[in-house]
């Protein structure tokens, strides 16, 4: 037996009045995700624990069987892990976006979604003239990017996303800590503002990388092995340094796919080609799309309409390429509704289909399709171990 999780980022929406009172998920062609549903067991997940944040982080524990409550430090320290930062006793990993600032306001979280050669050159700019025994710099993928400081650990700090239009000062970390985190935030306009990078951007009509936001920071977890808590041999398929830092926590072989960029251009394709080889040494892979995500922040209907169709294509790319008795599970990891541009809390929809066993009476893969599933609503962290018991469990 071979399992399966599929998860479309964000994918979940609220009814939009441009859809007729529908959701994208209910509007988008996914005949692979419906054939789940319709010859699956469903259910809502509860992937955002009572007073933790609606976080990708704490969503994809949960989601890969490790309640957050007991192993969630920070979104920083997963992605060091990601891109290979050791960290010691006493450093705090932060999440450090290349945001663009205009006219003292926080006008856009990715800079423009800025390309991982230029963000790279920024990055190490700023820790040569910022970077010193405390504090370092580290270049990621895009817009998110890394800083590693010791101490600091008190400080409150928003995601950029979720104040997108608001000031900067309204905006900057409070609480211990949060003095040098403001003075690194600030400091950097100085070092990007008027850098050839941010000219030929401004030149082109494209957001500039003027400012560095941090955020999602914490200590190193302690998570035990997912081969040990379930017995199963896994694999992590995501362009998403969070992702690929919980995989490599949780001992799963990270695989690296050309063309994957975490964004609506990542290649569907060789993601679903790259999974299904996966299976070849594996007992299970965990596959991750950020694309639909993406568009909800963005608030483009459209985009999010295009990501779920064509992650849908890959689902049915992969059920077509095992050739063995499987299982499956697909579903979100939160909700980023258009309406909003932002992540929130609600349970999420999800559907579970084996090769080896029957389905309930829901025929679509969607929010409202799924409340009337058998499988009720389960805490997130509790599904892992239930899918890959088998489906006496999930009911």
């Amino acid at each position: 037996m071979k399992y399966i999780t599929l998860l479309g980022d964000g994918m979940a929406d609220y009814p939009i009045p441009e859809l007729s009172g529908k959701t994208p998920l209910q509007v988008a062609d996914t005949p692979n995700m419906d054939f789940i549903a319709s010859k699956g067991v469903n259910g809502l997940l509860k992937t955002i624990p009572d007073g933790m944040s609606a976080g990708s982080d704490v969503a994809n524990l949960c989601i890969l069987g490790y309640d957050p409550k007991k192993y969630y430090t920070g979104r920083g320290p997963l992605e060091a892990a990601a891109i290979g930062v050791k960290l010691e006793k006493d450093d705090i990993a932060f999440r450090c976006n290349l945001i663009t600032e205009n006219n003292e306001e926080i006008g856009d979280y990715s800079a423009g979604h800025i390309s991982t050669d230029e963000a790279g050159q920024l990055i190490r700019l700023l820790d040569d003239k910022l970077g010193n025994e405390r504090v370092s710099f580290h270049p990621g993928m895009s817009y998110r990017h890394l800083v590693v400081i010791k101490g600091s650990e008190g400080a409150i700090c928003v995601p950029p996303h979720d104040v997108v239009g608001e000031r900067v000062d309204d905006n900057l970390p409070t609480g211990e800590g949060s003095d040098l985190l403001k003075e690194l935030i600030l400091a950097s306009r100085d070092v990007l503002a008027g850098h050839e990078i941010n000219k030929i951007r401004d030149a082109d009509g494209k957001n500039q990388a003027n400012m560095i936001w941090l955020w999602g920071h914490g200590r190193a977890p302690d998570m035990p092995l997912f081969e040990d808590l379930y017995g199963v041999s896994g694999a992590v398929v995501s362009a998403v340094y969070l992702i690929k830092g919980i995989g490599t926590y949780a001992g799963l072989d990270v695989i690296d796919v050309p063309g994957a960029t975490g964004y609506l251009d990542t290649s569907y394709e060789n993601k679903g080609k790259y999974a299904i080889d996966s299976l070849e040494d594996h007992d299970f892979v965990f596959v991750h799309v950020e694309a639909p995500d993406e568009a909800g922040h963005m608030g483009d209907i459209e985009e999010k309409m295009k990501a779920i169709e064509s992650f849908d294509r890959m689902v049915g790319q992969i059920l077509d390429g095992i050739d063995e008795p499987y299982r499956v599970v697909v579903l979100p990891d939160h909700f980023t509704p258009i309406p909003v541009k932002t992540h929130t809390k609600e349970p999420v929809p999800f559907a579970v289909y084996s090769t080896e066993d029957g389905g309930d009476e829901v025929k679509t893969f969607d929010e409202e399709s799924a409340k009337n599933g058998s499988l009720k609503t389960i805490p997130g962290h509790m599904l892992m171990g239930k899918f890959l018991s088998g489906q006496e469990y999930l009911v």
